[in-house]
């Protein structure tokens, strides 16, 4: 049996006139994609005690009234910072068209429960506090303050003074709540003080006096701390079933001390319990403020809302969801879908029940990763439309866009890839044989059964044949089904490259920066995004983000060290008059001088490395990633950073710095002092590299146990998206070569 139709048959035993489900959240801001797992659990109990007979009802506290504790990092402090302290139903909405801040945040996220069919009762905290319904539960808890004094000494072995009460005055002068204590409380009024220095993060303005806290339809005076509030919410309401995620349930948790006070202050029964485990992007807790993991509002545009709402139902409750949009998540979630659609276990069945919002739509059996492939193809829109596929191939082009690892990304090129090149005469013999074959009327699966027997006539490898026409179309040695891939193209297009690589063995690339649309453009921001203020100072800027998986580091690799010599061979006779007319290197010494640094003491890092090889100095030797690498940065110009991934709090976002901000670079024992407005990558933690590649801390450095590769190039003025992409993708090339790993993430951001 489905967990939520036992817990309705449980919750049916107690004979209840009326079984209130309740869940509830707080708008700080952009509200996560896991607090979607809180509405989807109580929404299935909801469901089912109705199923069986039960009257239940169902609704969702928006805790509008709590204090804006934290700026979110997509907020501009400048405009919002002096809110700190204040209830969120007071501070400004960011979006015009809203009363407030958490109005603007609770909708958005309201829509998204809404559309994937969950409808509970909204209920404002502000409208709870102004019916009066919580005065009479507010003054049981001022009246047994000393009864909550003790439940707090017993769970967590703290004393809580004789002068602290269990309510937050709403400052009258400044509006804050976060800096207020209230130290007595005379049966109708508390007193209280804005105490200035009470918070880190705020200030309070220091006036004291007297109010009484009950509130009416006139105003709120303040509220209770919100694990006492959970309580008192309980029983204003009549709350019999609620549950949290485990942070909350867990022992000593803020559940433990809401019952209690339920219990020994209110006199009123704990509601039914569910406690669910948390979701995870990445392995990480989300966080709203931190910007960490992807917000509801933004999943709700990468996944239909039948796949969204299977996704919070297929996972038991006490099972983690670890949902990592990169990778095979995505397609490996649409499976599981079908997989239940056309399922004969009945567990199964009722999921895929449960997940439906709406009417049932035909699901149909082309595999999800089959779909990415042909969205990727030209003129495969009327197979997407007899497949009845349109709505998922919207969701397919987003996934290839956007989160699919660069072995699933099949553009086609629009020059020769470079990658073509090196095919043998058999592999050109079997292209010039399709390209004299193209002319006949073919069906896709003849096409590909035909594929097959001209290889196997020529005596060549099905996968030397195969490889030979995805190298020579999308520059990859695999892709979609070929015969599909070469009908779905113009005729005369595939014709005209065969022959380009058929009949010349001398083409190579021009080198010269790639049109626009073969650019893949990563927008990621969950991992990396440039702040819009650097964006309007050094609009040029491009920047190349990687992630590598499963890299095995060494000291050192003899073929890594032929080929270190033989690039210090090439680049003979080359003298400082001339590094510096490479326009790369102009690039960066125009970028440093804008920043306000002297580029003769603290040089670029291609600059560096080549000056090293001028001065008949030796290369650096750090390990077989870092030197795989450099090989690039110095045939290029163009800066390379790698950083050791699991380090890394992302998202990560390039900016300018702050006066007072430090680096812990490596090699050094004391922090290093940023100037105002140099450039600087920084994630969750603090800065990471300085000056495009300049240095880079100690904390993220790559080291011979490191696994998991983030990796930067840096563009700018000269150095065009084309370029840094090419050199993005020659890095990946070079590290995978001597480190191995899997490439994950792949693609330029751009600052226009």
């Amino acid at each position: 049996m489905f967990w939520a139709d036992k817990v309705a048959e449980e919750l049916k035993k107690r004979k209840l006139p009326l079984e209130w489900v309740d869940d509830m959240k707080t708008p700080s801001g952009r509200i996560h994609v896991g607090a979607l797992r809180g509405v989807v659990i109580h929404d299935l109990v909801y469901k089912s005690l109705k199923e069986i007979g039960l009257k239940a009802k169902y609704t969702y506290v928006f805790d509008n009234h709590d204090p804006m504790d934290a700026l979110p990092v997509y907020l501009p402090k400048e405009k919002f910072e002096k809110y700190l302290g204040m209830p969120l139903y007071k501070v400004p909405s960011p979006i015009s068209g809203f009363n407030n801040y958490a109005e603007y945040y609770a909708k958005e996220f309201q829509s998204v429960f809404n559309a994937i069919g969950s409808d509970p009762e909204i209920i404002w905290a502000t409208d709870l506090y102004l019916s009066g319904k919580m005065n009479d539960v507010i003054r049981e808890c001022l009246d047994k303050a000393d009864i909550i004094r003790k439940i707090y000494k017993e769970l967590y072995k703290k004393e809580m003074p004789k002068d602290w009460y269990p309510f937050n005055v709403y400052c009258p002068k400044c509006g804050k709540v976060s800096t207020t204590k209230v130290y007595d409380w005379n049966g109708e009024k508390v007193s209280f003080v804005c105490e200035v220095e009470r918070v880190k993060w705020t200030k309070g303005c220091g006036l004291s006096g007297s109010v009484s806290p009950f509130s009416n339809k006139d105003g709120i005076s303040g509220k209770l701390p919100w694990k006492i509030e959970w309580a008192a919410k309980w029983k204003a309401l009549g709350i019999t079933v609620e549950g949290a995620g485990k942070d909350h349930m867990s022992k000593g948790g803020s559940h433990d001390l809401a019952s209690l006070v339920c219990k020994r202050v209110l006199n009123y029964m704990v509601p039914y319990p569910i406690a669910y485990e948390w979701f995870l992007v990445g392995g990480r807790k989300m966080s709203t403020s931190k910007g960490v993991g992807s917000s509801a509002a933004e999943m709700i545009e990468i996944l239909p809302a039948e796949i969204l709402r299977f996704l919070m139902v297929k996972t038991k409750i006490n099972q983690q969801i670890n949902f990592d949009l990169s990778g095979d998540t995505i397609p490996k979630l649409f499976d599981e879908y079908q997989e239940a659609a056309f399922s004969k276990d009945s567990d199964m069945q009722r999921i895929f029940e449960l997940s439906q919002v709406g009417a049932v739509k035909k699901i149909s059996e082309v595999r999800f990763l089959t779909l990415a492939q042909w969205v990727q193809m030209p003129n495969m829109e009327a197979k997407i439309k007899a497949e009845k596929l349109e709505e998922w191939a919207k969701y397919a082009r987003i996934w290839v866009e956007k989160y699919a690892p660069e072995s699933e990304r099949f553009l086609v090129q629009k020059q020769v890839p470079t990658q073509a090149k090196n095919l043998s005469p058999e592999q050109k013999e079997f292209l010039k044989k399709i390209s004299s074959e193209l002319d006949k009327d073919w069906e896709a699966e003849n096409f590909q059964k035909n594929l097959y027997e001209w290889a196997k006539e020529l005596g060549l490898p099905s996968k030397d044949a195969f490889s030979a026409i995805y190298l020579s179309l999308i520059g990859k040695d695999h892709g979609p089904k070929a015969g599909w891939l070469i009908l779905s193209l113009d005729k005369e297009f595939v014709q005209k490259r065969f022959q380009d690589i058929y009949s010349n063995d001398t083409y190579h690339h021009s080198g010269k920066d790639l049109p626009t649309d073969s650019i893949h453009f990563i927008n990621k921001p969950e991992i990396f995004f440039i702040d819009e203020d650097l964006k309007k100072k050094f609009p040029s800027v491009s920047i190349g983000v990687a992630v590598i998986k499963g890299v095995r580091i060494e000291k050192a690799n003899p073929g890594l060290e032929k080929e270190k010599e033989k690039l210090l061979q090439s680049l003979k006779g080359l003298t400082t008059e001339q590094l510096g007319q490479y326009p790369e290197v102009q690039s960066y010494r125009k970028l440093y001088k804008a920043m306000g640094i002297d580029w003769h003491s603290r040089r670029p890092s291609p600059e560096a490395m080549l000056r090293r090889i001028v001065l008949k100095k030796s290369l650096y030797d750090v390990n077989t990633c870092v030197d795989a690498y450099n090989l690039v940065v110095m045939k290029h110009r163009v800066s390379v950073g790698a950083f050791d991934y699991d380090k890394i709090r992302f998202p990560t976002i390039l900016r300018m710095t702050k006066e007072g901000e430090e680096i812990h670079l490596l090699g050094e024992e004391q922090q290093t002092k940023f100037k105002e407005g140099e450039i600087a990558y920084f994630d969750q933690v603090g800065a990471f590299n300085m000056d495009f590649n300049y240095r880079d801390a100690q904390r993220t450095a790559v080291q011979l146990n490191t696994r998991n590769l983030y990796i930067n190039v840096d563009g700018v003025y000269d150095i065009t998206p084309g370029k840094v992409e090419q050199v993005l993708q020659e890095a990946c090339s070079m590290i995978i070569k001597y480190c191995g790993g899997k490439l994950e993430v792949f693609g330029v951001e751009t600052a226009s």
